[in-house]
């Protein structure tokens, strides 16, 4: 028998705190890595917005960005690019100068968390964010995504082109980028 989501309610927000809990608490790598794909993965059910957010773990994904361990750093964007779905997380996000944390995380060699980084820079895209999200070095970027091999990659740099520049923006850039290719530094990521 299902329960209601009155009586749900308590037990999902207890059973989300005892998972940020144990990762806070926790000294193993591994245990931390299974945390936050587990929060990650919870970020994806609007029910639990809230309670993420109560419980700051749009905080704690921004925190993974910076770690040396590739895993929290997938983790923490793929659980980022859930949130930013929702419109109060996006927010929150924003607040904490997620566009310039995310940014970073395009030069990421993995294509999971390049994918996920793209689409949370267009999840966070608002009349006001974004001057901030196409500029011309980002813009420069998935151009160069735009030709790359992964048809993932490539067909979602050509989504963020279309939907979060102008047409003027895409051309600037092409023509900044010309006999440029070598110099723009940023790797395809691996899948």
């Amino acid at each position: 028998m299902r329960k209601n989501d009155s009586t749900e309610a308590p037990e999902r927000f207890q059973y989300l705190q005892s998972l940020v809990t144990e990762f806070q608490d926790t000294d193993s790598e591994e245990a931390k890595e299974q945390v936050l794909a587990n929060l990650a993965n919870f970020a994806y059910d609007p029910k639990n917005m809230g309670y993420l957010q109560e419980l700051q773990v749009p905080d704690l994904f921004l925190d993974m960005l910076a770690e040396e361990n590739q895993n929290f750093v997938e983790f923490g964007m793929g659980g980022l690019c859930n949130l930013s779905m929702d419109p109060e997380c996006r927010d929150v996000i924003l607040q904490s100068g997620g566009i310039s944390l995310v940014t970073n995380c395009l030069s990421n060699g993995r294509e999971e968390t390049v994918l996920s980084t793209i689409t949370t820079l267009m999840n966070l895209a608002t009349p006001t964010t974004r001057s901030k999200i196409s500029e011309p070095g980002i813009l420069q970027c998935m151009l160069r995504f735009s030709l790359a091999e992964s048809p993932r990659l490539r067909n979602l740099a050509a989504v963020f082109l279309q939907d979060c520049c102008s047409e003027e923006q895409v051309r600037q850039a092409q023509q900044q980028m010309q006999g440029l290719q070598t110099a723009i530094g940023i790797p395809l990521p691996k899948k």
